[in-house]
């Protein structure tokens, strides 16, 4: 079952509500998406740690409803 870009962008930003979320969907299908996600949430946090709050905020849909996210995360802050 496909997930549409909307629900990945709606269930980010329930968890992160200052979230900036871009969502790409890379094969047309509805199950491989890359998202980038810029939050400050994530600040002074390594960048595997901000990938597993963002498959938390998932909600369990990665490797059912949504077989494969590219995750380029950051805080406001980096760079």
């Amino acid at each position: 079952m496909a997930m549409d870009a909307s629900e990945i962008t709606r269930l980010i930003q329930e968890a992160f509500p200052d979230a900036d979320v871009t969502i790409q969907d890379l094969a047309g299908d509805g199950d491989h998406y890359a998202a980038r996600v810029v939050s400050s949430a994530f600040s002074g946090l390594s960048r595997v740690r901000q990938h597993q709050m963002v498959y938390a905020a998932l909600k369990g849909k990665m490797g059912g409803d949504l077989h494969a996210l590219a995750l380029q995360t950051e805080s406001p802050d980096a760079g």
